[in-house]
């Protein structure tokens, strides 16, 4: 699976179309890949081997090569195929091509990008993404990259195959969320040409103005970016009238705020360490030695001494859930435990309202204490 990005990368595109300056701003500090990012890139290796597998393609197994591999991984990539196998199954097949990249640079300069899965059923073109990350809910519903990749996917295949409707599908196993999203193929390119075409020629050139929102989550300048210091610093300016209890639409406003501004004040803490660590000063602040705990420099000689003493000097205990689903797998999980295994009802937690759980009926004096 290739691993380089275009400047303008489709998996981006949702940030710079909204912000266009922010590539250019971004270009010289360092992107450094995470744990969760490698076992995503595993996670995509294992799957084109299964769905290659799927459609007849001999491909070698990376099972082997692999350092993430696990039941839940295997599981994952398993119900993956399976979805895949299903669009399969709505009907005819005329094309279908797994971690695809794509030239982009009709609409996107200098663009490419690489698709999970692309399969042409019937007359509608399917882009299949698998999002194996679990830290943010991601919707097929004009989803920018998958828009891009279908934009590339269309060049490629119009003038061979009849297209008339694009589907995208976002694959989320490890937090339930399977979506998509239909549109017809004069809508898409219109958005190609009207919409995406300018702001990408924008931030290519790094022109416009800066934007926050919440697509500076995934921002590399987002510590130091003004424009979003802008934006969250107007909620210390927040007039607060009369009467002096809040009332509830300007807690809700309050609360909007708060969430972003939050996460602004750890990225910029974020980057003043990193400051601070290359030997720059910021007024008032310094680096000081955070709390640590003690650990035994030998575990083996630790325990025996205190078996020497004539004490257990192990800990035992049942592995959590996610844990021993990891263990058993997760179909062996539910065959042998799905009986002994109960949800208790979570704390009361406060939430957006667009949020898919369902709300809580609170009855007064439930939560007393």
């Amino acid at each position: 699976m290739p691993n380089v990005h275009a400047f303008l990368s489709p998996s981006s595109a949702h940030q710079w179309i909204e912000c266009t300056p922010s590539p250019a701003l971004s270009r010289d500090v360092e992107e450094k890949e995470s744990e969760y990012a490698r076992e995503g890139t595993e996670a995509h290796t294992l799957s084109e081997f299964k769905v290659k597998t799927l459609l007849g393609i001999p491909t070698p197994d990376p099972r082997g090569e692999l350092s993430f591999l696990n039941g839940e991984m295997e599981d994952m990539t398993d119900e993956y195929t399976s979805y895949i196998s299903n669009i399969l199954s709505s009907g005819k097949c005329h094309y279908s091509e797994i971690e695809k990249r794509l030239d982009c640079s009709e609409y996107v300069p200098e663009c490419f990008g690489t698709a999970d899965c692309i399969l042409v059923i019937d007359s509608t073109l399917h882009i299949v993404d698998l999002k194996y990350g679990k830290g943010v809910e991601v919707s097929a519903e004009e989803n920018s990259q998958l828009k891009i990749y279908a934009l590339g996917a269309l060049t490629l295949l119009e003038d061979i195959l009849e297209i008339d409707t694009i589907t995208l599908h976002i694959f989320q196993p490890r937090l339930g969320n399977i979506s998509s999203w239909s549109v017809d193929k004069e809508s898409l390119l219109s958005w190609g040409t009207y919409d995406l075409k300018p702001k990408a020629l924008l931030a290519y050139k790094g022109e416009g103005e800066c934007k926050a929102g919440s697509w500076c989550k995934f921002c590399r300048v987002k510590g130091s970016c003004r424009a979003r210091a802008e934006e969250n610093l107007k909620l210390a300016e927040y007039e607060f009238k009369r009467p002096l209890l809040l009332e509830s639409d300007e807690l809700g406003e309050i609360l909007t705020k708060s969430e972003e501004l939050s996460s602004w004040i750890e990225d910029v803490k974020s980057y003043a360490t990193s400051l601070l660590l290359q030997g720059e000063s910021i007024d008032g602040f310094k680096l000081v030695e955070g709390r640590a705990n003690r650990k035994y420099t030998d575990e083996e000689i630790v325990a025996s001494i205190v078996k020497s003493e004539g004490y257990d000097p192990y800990e035992k205990k049942v592995l959590g859930i996610t844990q021993m689903t990891s263990l058993l797998g997760k179909k062996r999980f539910n065959e042998l435990l799905s009986p002994y295994v109960f949800k208790p009802t979570g704390k009361p937690t406060l939430a957006h309202a667009s949020d898919k759980r369902e709300e809580m009926v609170i009855r007064i004096n439930d939560f007393d204490e």
